[in-house]
């Protein structure tokens, strides 16, 4: 299982350089940005799926969903709950 670190303060978000960040929200234990370009990218805790990866499995680094790209379909914006994550398109 991955270790998920839980930050109890405002922390950095460690993204890869080229993305431009244009709206971020978390969940309890789950983050999730959306890109100027429409992509959706997760990580944390994904237990519930909340992730978006058709999987339960957590990760520490940010992971674009896949099946957003694959259905052509650009995210305008990102609302994170608890264990769930809510878009726009």
């Amino acid at each position: 299982a991955a270790f998920i670190s839980i930050q109890a303060f405002p922390a950095l978000l460690d993204l890869p350089q080229e993305l431009e960040v244009s709206a971020v929200s978390c969940g309890s234990r789950h983050t999730a940005v959306v890109t100027r370009g429409g992509e959706l990218y997760t990580w944390g805790w994904g237990k519930y799926g909340q992730l978006g990866h058709g999987n339960n499995v957590s990760s520490d680094q940010a992971r674009r969903v896949e099946h957003l790209v694959a259905k052509g379909l650009r995210v305008e914006e990102v609302v994170c709950g608890p264990w769930t994550t809510y878009i726009r398109v």
